[in-house]
């Protein structure tokens, strides 16, 4: 639903195997992954394709909740950092993260400061335009008032979505440069869907996203 809009642009060429079709625009083929929802389904998924190809570049399209009332839903970001907000233990009312359990060094690789880090993101004429941002990744998408300030304390994210962080992780560990690129379609408040522009950011989404494809 995300990414169909923008693949209506392209010539389809071959179904190129499971969840995979292959496209061409202008003289660029272009693999589809559709990876399915959550890190699991993103990380196997991105592992196994980037394990038996080499491509020169990978972008993560889709959409994304907002923390930040200044990004207002509908635009694009492009987010240079992510991290997966979960990993911890719970310590009664503290959480402990997976770092101050001593179970993961904060720049053990792929991680850079407890997070990952896109240090050489793509150049390209028209991601450059987008606003950088911060963001998280979860399991659990966050619609109680209790739970968003304590992740807006704890992290200070201006976005979050359910695969960024599991996307970005297998371009690291396979060697691929990438660029994770979302539209905000709501804020991140208690559930409240009729306020979401889930259509106005698949659109935008679309139409930017064909344009950055087609500055490369």
């Amino acid at each position: 639903m995300e990414i169909s809009p923008l693949f209506a642009h392209m010539k389809f060429i071959a179904e190129n195997g499971p969840r995979m079709k292959k496209y061409s625009l202008g003289n660029k083929e272009i693999d589809s992954l559709t990876t399915g929802v959550g890190m699991i389904a993103t990380a196997s998924w991105c592992s196994h394709v980037l394990a038996t190809n080499k491509y020169d570049l990978a972008i993560n399209f889709g959409t994304c909740g907002s923390f930040d009332r200044s990004l207002d839903p509908g635009m694009l970001v492009h987010i240079v950092t992510d991290r997966i907000a979960e990993l911890g233990a719970e310590d009664g009312e503290k959480f402990l993260t997976v770092n101050e359990l001593n179970l993961l060094g904060e720049n053990e690789l792929p991680f850079k400061w407890g997070q990952l880090v896109n240090l050489a993101p793509p150049s390209n004429p028209v991601m450059n335009a987008i606003a950088t941002v911060n963001g998280i990744t979860v399991n659990k998408v966050h619609g109680n008032e209790k739970s968003i300030s304590e992740t807006v304390k704890r992290w200070n994210p201006h976005v979050e979505s359910m695969e960024g962080a599991a996307f970005m992780y297998a371009c690291m560990t396979h060697d691929t440069v990438f660029a994770q690129v979302r539209a905000v379609s709501n804020f991140i408040e208690k559930r409240n869907r009729d306020a979401w522009k889930m259509a106005e950011a698949i659109k935008n989404l679309s139409t930017t996203g064909l344009e950055i494809l087609n500055a490369f």
